[in-house]
């Protein structure tokens, strides 16, 4: 997962590592009649032109950039949303900078809990955001990346099944990069984080490893794609704008904003020509 960490982490130059401790507000925002099985963390950054999804550039400019990381949080949200109407599933956003909270509260619905997970190191910033939603009471947690708004629902309803068994047990969604979209643990182990060579295509092979080490048993679930260059932005767009899947077994989610976003785009500029699509094709869903 190279640009999931890469620009997550890209502010946090000297922070304390007592930086992102939970919050008293994570759990207990929650607007849920009882706490769910699983609660999935999607390790978020607060919007802001030149900071976020800036691998995007180009194609995108900065504020294009900006819009999409925008428009990925809320169908990721919506996404989690789906999940948790076929399966127990709480949705949070593990998120940074510090003091960013308006920005997620006014962008995403109120039933997404916020936890703040900004520390130096990623891997630490993945452990502390395993570690509040387990401490929120849930059987399982779940890390998930912010790049894939077109994730299928049904992979997240699986991993909370699978994470709802008995035993100590991982799921792990390889990305087409090398490295990973998903985790999920039913234990807080801080040594699946560590001496992994983050942003490089090795992650999710290293952690794979971690695991083994711990005499963890992990489900691989299908891989599926981060929108971090140019190359994912142009499969983004077949699949929002032709309905052609990255995996034909898998029905992705429809996310609507980043749909919506993309078609404005597509008519008020000319970004058809940056991503080098057919004009006809650039307009097969307006």
């Amino acid at each position: 997962m190279p640009s999931w960490r890469e620009d997550f982490v890209k502010d946090v130059t000297g922070l304390s590592n007592e930086g992102g401790k939970p919050g008293s507000g994570a759990c207990a925002s929650r607007r849920r009649p009882a706490v769910a099985s699983c609660g999935i963390a999607v390790m978020a950054k607060a919007s802001a032109a030149g900071r976020t999804k800036t691998r995007l550039v180009p194609p995108l400019n900065y504020q294009e950039a900006a819009a999409f990381n925008t428009a990925f949080l809320k169908d990721v949200a919506e996404n989690l949303l789906a999940a948790g109407r076929q399966s127990s599933i709480a949705g949070y956003m593990a998120f940074g900078p510090p003091g960013s909270e308006e920005f997620f509260r006014g962008a995403l619905p109120a039933d997404i809990g916020l936890v703040e997970a900004w520390l130096p190191n990623f891997g630490d910033c993945l452990f502390r955001a395993i570690e509040t939603v387990l401490e929120c009471g849930h059987r399982g947690a779940v890390v998930l990346n912010s790049d894939s708004p077109t994730l299928p629902t049904s992979l997240l309803v699986e991993t909370a099944n699978l994470l709802a068994e008995p035993g100590d047990r991982a799921v792990l969604g390889p990305a087409s990069d090398g490295g990973y979209y998903l985790l999920g643990l039913t234990q807080a182990h801080r040594r699946i984080f560590a001496d992994v060579e983050w942003s490089t295509s090795r992650v999710a092979d290293q952690t794979l490893e971690r695991a083994r080490e711990l005499g963890i048993d992990v489900h691989v679930l299908p891989p599926w794609y981060d929108v971090d260059d140019i190359n994912t932005l142009r499969i983004l767009h077949a699949e929002l704008d032709t309905g052609h899947s990255f995996d034909a077994a898998l029905k992705p989610h429809r996310a609507p904003h980043t749909a919506e976003l993309m078609q404005s785009l597509l008519r008020r500029t000319d970004l058809a020509e940056r991503l080098g699509v057919s004009p006809a094709l650039a307009g097969a869903a307006s």
